[in-house]
């Protein structure tokens, strides 16, 4: 009988609970420890044993979030991640490598493809839809001149 994706991922995490468990009632019988710190272990064991496996709802169908207002941000904050600006001038670089014209004039003091890709990014030169996506599937496509600087 084969087992489903969810079923083998529940019985791994159950495995896991199970085993941390047993680690943290080993440290309790272990005779070196304080009252305070087997009253932690205690503690920590019954929010283990707590733990519920959230899913994601297999009858959800993900929307796309349409906000009301021109230029709204409802997935996320307002300006750009730290990680989604990585991700644009990494490939926006790679791009100006492999031979792309860049969108911008390029300034003097230039001297890398990163150096251009960050000034495109800085201008918002760049035509690029950011993708937000919720945890329960929904998503927001954001253009890139949205967001505030």
């Amino acid at each position: 009988m084969l087992e489903s994706k969810t079923h083998t991922k529940r019985k791994i995490i159950k495995t896991k609970n199970a085993k941390a468990v047993d680690r943290y009632k080993k440290m309790i019988s272990d005779s070196d420890i304080t009252d305070k710190q087997k009253l932690i272990l205690e503690e920590k064991i019954k929010n283990i044993e707590k733990r519920e496996i959230i899913e994601k709802d297999p009858m959800h169908i993900p929307n796309e979030l349409k906000p009301e207002k021109q230029n709204q941000i409802l997935a996320g904050p307002s300006t750009l991640t730290r990680f989604e600006k990585a991700r644009i001038i990494g490939a926006r670089a790679l791009q100006l490598s492999l031979g792309a014209p860049p969108f911008i004039e390029i300034p003097r003091d230039v001297q890398t493809s990163l150096d251009i890709a960050i000034c495109e990014l800085g201008q918002k030169a760049l035509p690029i839809t950011i993708r937000r996506i919720l945890p329960n599937g929904d998503y927001q496509n954001i253009p890139i001149n949205y967001f505030i600087s």
